[in-house]
């Protein structure tokens, strides 16, 4: 009877313990970074999360969200930064969107709004409601 008991404890173990180091596909990654590069190796881009959570092979949902864009050039110059507080990121299109907010800061402007999709390979922001732009560049002869 003993035998059978140890027989079962440690079957139950055994299979406790296969459940533990099987992955689960929706468990979220916490202050997570994806760098991605140009064909050159340069620095194209940096996506970072404070949560990160897979929800197909084609989507991944990311909570206080920053994409920092680079010039994609040995300097690594930063040409833009992307802040969201909840947005999806398609890796294969490398195209980000969100319904909340989203403020898009470069040197020479800072653009808010919501509903917004940003396109990685074309470098593009699009703006559906409240889009709001601030210029910090000089822009003489405007109103003439």
């Amino acid at each position: 009877m003993l035998r059978r008991v140890f027989i079962v404890f440690f079957i139950g173990l055994l299979a406790a313990h296969g459940r533990a180091e099987e992955p689960t596909t929706n468990a979220p990654a916490k202050n997570w970074v994806l760098p991605l590069f140009t064909a050159e190796g340069f620095r194209s881009m940096t996506l970072r999360g404070t949560e990160v959570r897979p929800v197909s092979d084609t989507r991944i949902d990311i909570v206080d969200m920053n994409i920092t864009v680079f010039t994609g050039g040995a300097a690594a110059k930063v040409e833009s930064v992307l802040l969201s507080p909840a947005a999806s990121f398609f890796p294969k299109e490398q195209i980000a969107r969100g319904r909340s907010s989203v403020r898009l800061l470069r040197d020479d402007l800072e653009m808010n709004g919501e509903q917004w999709t940003y396109d990685h390979t074309a470098k593009k922001v699009s703006i559906a409601q409240g889009g709001r732009v601030s210029f910090a560049a000089q822009m003489p002869d405007l109103l003439k």
